[in-house]
């Protein structure tokens, strides 16, 4: 029977939970500009840039090089910042049979907390949990979080 597992990560970012969220919710077609390179391109596949159900596809530098993960946008929760995202295609799919991203943001201190839940069920149990992920996504909302404080 499948195992859906689930690890997490978080970082505490400099922005106002607003800003930030916005960044992802009503901005994500610039993500590639305010990722100092890890994102290298962003394309929507269908529907548009802010609404449940869009698709999106995303290149990024993983381990030197460029990966692609096209995503559906699974669900929004504006009150709580809350995203949903559910990975259908892309170099991830090929060590994990499911894989899910919750982002979620809120504040603390001056700034804000910024936690990403990955919910992934491995292809087999040779796969090792998926920590560079979560490094990646850490890495993410600080290259963005210092774009933010910039601008």
């Amino acid at each position: 029977m499948a195992q859906i597992r689930k690890m997490e990560c978080q970082v505490v970012i400099e922005s106002p939970v607003d800003k930030f969220y916005d960044a992802f919710r009503t901005e994500a077609r610039w993500i590639p500009k305010m990722s100092d390179g890890l994102m290298t391109d962003g394309k929507l596949v269908q529907g548009d840039w802010n609404s449940v159900g869009a698709i999106r596809l995303w290149s990024y530098v993983s381990r030197g090089k460029t990966e692609i993960v096209k995503e559906l946008y699974e669900s929004v929760d504006d009150k709580n910042k809350k995203m949903v995202f559910k990975m259908v295609e892309g170099e991830v799919l090929k060590y994990y049979k499911s894989w899910r991203t919750v982002f979620n943001i809120s504040p603390m201190g001056e700034g804000s907390l910024v936690k990403w839940s990955m919910e992934f069920e491995k292809q087999n149990d040779d796969v090792p949990d998926p920590v560079e992920y979560a490094d990646f996504l850490v890495t993410l909302a600080k290259n963005i979080d210092a774009y933010l404080v910039n601008v």
